[in-house]
């Protein structure tokens, strides 16, 4: 009787074990933070490297693209906190001054590195409710 407890124990240790480590390695590459701008500048060395999606507005007239390229720099901003990002890619046609945005990227010392079509923007009067 003893015997058999020791086996279902081990056998459910097994299982637990096995399924945790495929849960650990599925979700490793894929887990993305979602922060908003004032909360990831309070403490910015603890986000750097790390998966994000970062909500904010575009500054107004801080989008500046290098002439013939599509290279981007622009500071987004959310409850007066504000981060430089840089982009290389094609940008939404919603993508200008003031409109709001989520970007996937990581954040490093010299701002925020939006991942290959990692821009997302919405322009605010397309979603104002109706009157």
């Amino acid at each position: 009787m003893k015997q058999r407890a020791i086996k279902i124990a081990l056998t459910t240790l097994v299982l637990v074990g096995a399924f945790s480590g495929l849960l650990y390695s599925t979700l490793r590459d894929g887990t993305e933070y979602y922060k908003h701008v004032e909360e990831v500048s309070g403490e910015p060395s603890r986000w750097y490297g790390k998966k994000l999606q970062l909500h904010g507005f575009v500054v107004d007239k801080s989008i500046l693209r290098r002439r013939d390229s599509l290279d981007y720099r622009f500071k987004i901003q959310s409850n007066g906190s504000v981060i430089d990002a840089r982009y290389t890619g094609v940008v939404p046609d919603t993508f200008k001054d003031g409109s709001e945005v989520v970007l996937k990227g990581t954040l490093g010392p010299d701002g925020f590195d939006v991942a290959p079509n990692g821009v997302m923007a919405k322009c605010p009067s397309k979603y104002e409710p109706g009157k």
